[in-house]
């Protein structure tokens, strides 16, 4: 689809066919970005309240990352640490 194309769909339109890429895609920069923005859209759009909520749960989201690597959890994504690292060739001093 071109440019006029998408301009002619709703935004419940775009954003279900943008999710459904992404997510078939693996393209979680996507997904990440629209996170970040949805606080700022919502603020836009008149919904504060909402943004402020939202601002709460992605923080808890970041929250939880961070201290993802205690107890069991941690060493249930031991694995992924593991891939993670290797791949970026992380010296063991960083």
């Amino acid at each position: 689809m071109n440019v006029d194309q998408l301009e002619q769909l709703s935004a419940k339109e775009l954003h279900d066919r943008a999710v459904r890429y992404a997510v078939r895609h693996g393209d979680f920069g996507f997904l990440w970005d629209l996170l970040k923005v949805i606080p700022a859209a919502q603020g836009a759009s008149g919904s504060e309240d909402e943004s402020a909520n939202d601002l709460s749960r992605v923080s808890a989201l970041l929250s939880d990352a961070l201290a993802s690597g205690e107890g069991k959890l941690g060493e249930a994504l031991r694995p992924v640490y593991i891939e993670y690292l290797s791949k970026h060739d992380v010296d063991l001093d960083d």
